[in-house]
């Protein structure tokens, strides 16, 4: 075990199990480890490294402002600031920008726009608002946003939570006009599930239910945090159904793979109900941040990489779903945001990630014993294939060691 690996066992939380690699080096899709060896990024740090790492004019962007202006907090304006949510506005279709840092920051600045809007503006009584989100979300790792998780790890030991929410089975748009109550305020979705397996709704599902969001007068926001910005071909997820919803949750990829950006967009209806002092945030919108997700936008549209995505999504799904292997139960994924489930009784996915890192490949298990696959957007074809050749590989790798421990074990019953 290598220096820097003992220092963080010794003195960090242990609230992560990292693979057993430290990486020390990134260019584009690969990254290399303290040791000098290369491998290719098949996870993209969750999405936020979609545009490869070290992207030359992000970090041209970061370090330019860095040596001009850092952090002044939102007590003055900056000359950053407006022509990154400008930008922002006019890509996504919103009115009005909000900046924070992190995803989880988003959605709860997208939840308290909610909650004063249904007192505000649709007369739901003082303290009963209700908001509705999905079985198996991931929205982030706050008190209330795990408060209505379905993962019971992520709220075991940390109640009471905020009351407020009701969850119903994601892609079923029925399900949901059945929760709806007069006191409904929104409907917070992610158009993809990522965290929870990758998990693509039936088509149709989104405009259904922005359909009865609007017949009942509820907030339809889309947590684009993991699926947004390019990822699965459109540059919103909610797209794919020609969906625009009332407000939008934006982050990871928006800073680049540099430093934490995030955004909360709206219609001005719902984010007007924001006066100053009622939210705020130290570092949000700071010139640094506001300097490198303008970048970010720009060199999304200026190479094309929503374009690319569809197009070597598509690759990649296709090639995953050909590989012939009884471990596979099932490929999801749209765009370059794609999940390969595992059959439970036949193999780990964990286990397999563990595999696919000795074989040059970093990627990440996620629910439903799925491995998930959200490389940074600038992949080439050839880095597909090679990439989905070692996972062939390494899925015949653990079918012959499982039917050689079965056969072991068989044979020891037998005496």
């Amino acid at each position: 075990m290598d220096r820097s690996v003992d220092l963080e066992t010794c003195f960090g939380a242990s609230n992560y199990a990292p693979m057993p690699v430290t990486i020390v080096r990134g260019k584009g899709v690969y990254l290399w480890d303290v040791n000098g060896r290369r491998y290719i990024d098949m996870m993209g740090a969750y999405s936020a490294a979609s545009f490869g790492h070290c992207h030359p004019r992000l970090v041209r962007a970061l370090t330019d402002q860095a040596r001009q202006l850092d952090t002044i907090s939102r007590a003055y304006f900056n000359d950053r600031l407006g022509a990154f949510l400008a930008r922002a506005c006019s890509l996504t279709g919103m009115d009005l920008a909000l900046p924070m840092n992190s995803g989880a920051e988003a959605v709860e600045t997208a939840l308290k726009a909610a909650r004063k809007w249904a007192y505000k503006v649709k007369g739901v009584p003082a303290d009963r608002a209700e908001i509705i989100v999905c079985d198996g979300n991931f929205h982030g790792r706050t008190i209330t946003i795990i408060g209505f998780s379905s993962v019971p790890q992520y709220r075991d030991g940390f109640g009471p939570f905020p009351p407020g929410f009701k969850s119903v089975a994601f892609g079923d748009a029925q399900a949901f006009r059945a929760a709806i109550t007069p006191n409904t305020t929104a409907f917070l979705v992610e158009p993809i599930q990522g965290e929870g397996g990758i998990n693509v709704p039936p088509a149709g599902y989104l405009a259904e239910v922005a359909r009865i969001c609007r017949e009942h007068n509820v907030l339809l926001i889309c947590d684009e945090i993991q699926s947004g910005l390019g990822r699965t071909g459109q540059l919103l997820a909610c797209h794919h159904d020609g969906v625009q919803p009332d407000a939008v949750t934006l982050g990871k990829a928006l800073g680049g793979g540099l430093l934490p950006v995030s955004l909360f967009l709206a219609r001005r209806e719902v984010m007007q109900v924001f006066q100053p002092g009622d939210h705020g945030s130290t570092f949000g919108g700071n010139p640094v941040a506001a300097a490198v997700g303008l970048a970010a936008l720009d060199t999304l549209i200026d190479e094309k990489l929503i374009e690319r995505s569809a197009r070597l999504g598509a690759h990649l799904c296709a090639r995953l779903a050909a590989i012939e292997n009884p471990i596979i139960r099932e490929v999801r994924g749209r765009g370059l945001f794609a999940g390969l489930e595992l059959e439970p009784d036949l193999a780990s996915a964990a286990a397999v990630a563990t595999l696919l890192l000795r074989a040059g490949v970093l990627t990440k298990d996620t629910h439903r014993n799925t491995i998930r696959f959200a490389p940074p957007l600038i992949i080439d074809e050839s880095q597909i294939d090679w990439a989905v050749e070692r996972v062939a590989e390494v899925l015949d790798e653990f079918r012959r060691r499982e039917s050689s421990t079965l056969v072991d074990v068989k044979t020891d019953t037998l005496g």
